[in-house]
């Protein structure tokens, strides 16, 4: 029996593509997986201005490339493994065909634990986005008590593109936080982080089974035993940010874990994306508002 066609994606060619392969536009300029490459293929699913081309034949700027996927192309999990939520208060930030950057309130977990979970950020994306023909994918995620942009992916085609221009260091993601004590300039903290041997729900620098690890850092304020900071990651491990700045003695106001402050909620919000939207390359900034308590905070101690 054949299987339908699940997903497509359709783009035209920009007025100023260079006359390329089909290959090259799929897998250099694209970045699409070589297991994608490798079913469209086979399967005759890739269609160049209505017909199937094959992928050492010549696209140029105006053709119209059409990409049908069946599913089973996928390594990641299915969008339906969320229970959609009927009423999602999604405050939702940027949207096109293949994205939504969302800004995540404090106190709400990425994504469930367990099957059937209901009242994360991912069932309030399944929920926003039923009836729409689209899913809900997970690319990255943030800590339950972190605010801000998050980038959920609409279709599984794009969730490893999204993964590489992460990982690449294409993608930026900017976060706020306010943290104890006096840090001044701005820097790189580059310790290795791994699992803490005594307490499961942490990590630790140079924890059990270390990795590289890089965030960078730039003071904007301080008023000597608060200091409002701007950071950047540069890769993205576990609790990174709450980490790195623990690690160097200036632990983020209402961290739970590795703070001792408890006069206010955690002050970590991710304030801006800076996206690379896939297969136009588009780069855009994506700004997600402070929340009102992390505001005021700045007020009453003088850091706005």
């Amino acid at each position: 029996m054949e299987v339908p066609i699940r997903w497509k994606i359709e783009e035209v060619l920009a007025p100023g593509q260079e006359t390329v392969s089909l290959r090259t536009l799929l897998h250099q300029q694209w970045l699409l997986p070589n297991r994608y490459i490798h079913f469209l293929r086979r399967r005759r699913h890739v269609l160049v201005n209505g017909h199937y081309r094959y992928v050492n034949e010549p696209v140029s700027a105006g053709g119209t490339v059409t990409m049908l996927f069946n599913g089973d192309e996928f390594r990641s999990p299915a969008a339906n493994r969320y229970r959609p939520t009927s009423d999602p208060q999604l405050d939702v930030l940027f949207e096109n065909r293949d994205l939504l950057v969302v800004n995540k309130p404090r106190g709400q977990k990425s994504h469930p634990n367990y099957a059937g979970e209901p009242g994360t950020l991912m069932n309030d994306v399944a929920g926003y986005l039923t009836g729409t023909g689209a899913g809900a994918f997970m690319v990255h995620r943030l800590d339950q008590e972190t605010s801000g942009a998050m980038i959920v992916a609409k279709n599984p085609v794009v969730v490893p593109v999204l993964n590489r221009l992460i990982s690449t260091g294409k993608i930026h993601r900017h976060y706020y936080a306010v943290v104890a004590g006096t840090l001044t300039g701005q820097g790189d903290f580059s310790w290795p982080i791994g699992k803490d041997a005594t307490d499961r729900r942490k990590y630790r620098v140079d924890g059990l089974g270390a990795k590289p690890a890089r965030t960078h850092y730039w003071v904007l304020q301080t008023t000597g035993d608060r200091t409002l900071v701007q950071l950047e990651l540069a890769t993205g491990r576990t609790h990174q940010i709450r980490v790195h700045l623990a690690h160097a003695g200036h632990p983020i106001i209402g961290d739970p874990l590795y703070g001792n402050f408890s006069d206010s909620p955690m002050l970590l919000h991710g304030v801006a994306q800076q996206l690379v939207l896939p297969f136009s390359f588009k780069r855009m900034t994506v700004q997600a508002p402070l929340p009102y308590y992390f505001h005021n905070y700045l007020l009453k101690y003088g850091l706005g």
